[in-house]
């Protein structure tokens, strides 16, 4: 993979991990990104993301334990360090 996936998988994952969000709002956010779909397939192939039924029946995307792990190891490489995450204790 580029460095410029690379990158946009950081991104994708970091701005979902501070709260979930509708699959609706990710894919109109994502879809202006290029290129859009191997950056969202990625990050799912990955298992940095799921999709997954909220309470309220919409499709909502989350941050998985594997995404939060990579944000961890390689985000301060892209000053994502010390950010607080939904569900972390700190966020």
């Amino acid at each position: 993979m580029s460095d410029t996936i690379e990158s946009l998988i950081l991104d994708l994952v970091a701005w979902i991990a501070k709260e979930p969000r509708e699959y609706t709002e990710v894919m109109e956010a994502w879809r202006t990104s290029c290129p859009h779909l191997p950056v969202w397939e990625e990050a799912n192939a990955r298992g940095f993301v799921t999709r997954e039924l909220g309470a309220s029946g919409v499709a909502m995307v989350r941050v998985t334990d594997t995404g939060r792990s990579m944000l961890t190891k390689t985000g301060s490489a892209f000053g994502y360090e010390n950010q607080p995450f939904s569900g972390d204790s700190n966020g």
